[in-house]
């Protein structure tokens, strides 16, 4: 009886941890959907790619505490530590992202250049913060950071990124998957 509760557990747990990762890739997804929609945005006004990926620093910030409050429910974690500390980083973004704007209005920055720089500390939050919560934020950062420079080498840059971006995707749903099916695998042991 006891073998059968702790089974009983055990699955309640993967199937916790297989819904979970359902939803991380939904977020991934999201924000890779967000991205494209942002250099979408700058191909057509430098401008209100600005204000966009302004914008996008809280939207990146709130889905990756929501990812890591995910991630605590699997975990040890303390939800509150984790608050803090995802907080504390994204606010840092912020001030940095809020310092590169006063930049712009000074008229140190275009408004392309603006957009770029905010895009790449983006990057770089994203890239660190995957340290933290994720291989696939680290991979989105990536994507991120390889979109700036896209953009700023390539003259119709929207398909390459979009090229990119599907690449990365499809990359990172068919490594999560073989990862999902290899724990599953060694954790079953009728499966060996």
């Amino acid at each position: 009886m006891q073998n059968n509760e702790s089974q009983n557990m055990a699955n309640g747990l993967q199937s916790k941890i297989t819904r979970h990762f359902a939803i991380e890739q939904g977020v991934f997804l999201l924000l890779m959907a967000i991205s494209l929609f942002g250099i979408v945005i700058i191909s057509f006004s430098k401008k209100d790619g600005y204000a966009y990926w302004l914008f996008m620093v809280l939207v990146f910030g709130i889905l990756s505490i929501f990812v890591s409050k995910l991630q605590s429910q699997t975990n040890d974690n303390d939800f509150a530590n984790i608050v803090k500390e995802q907080g504390l980083h994204w606010l840092h973004t912020l001030l940095v992202v809020i310092v590169s704007s006063l930049l712009h209005k000074s008229g140190q920055l275009s408004d392309e250049g603006a957009s770029l720089v905010i895009l790449l500390l983006l990057a770089l939050a994203t890239m660190l913060d995957g340290m933290r919560i994720g291989w696939q934020f680290t991979v989105l950062g990536f994507f991120l950071a390889a979109s700036t420079i896209v953009i700023a080498f390539i003259e119709s840059f929207m398909w390459a990124c979009v090229g990119l971006a599907i690449v990365v995707a499809a990359g990172t749903y068919y490594w999560e998957r073989k990862q999902c099916n290899t724990k599953a695998l060694n954790a079953d042991p009728l499966q060996r």
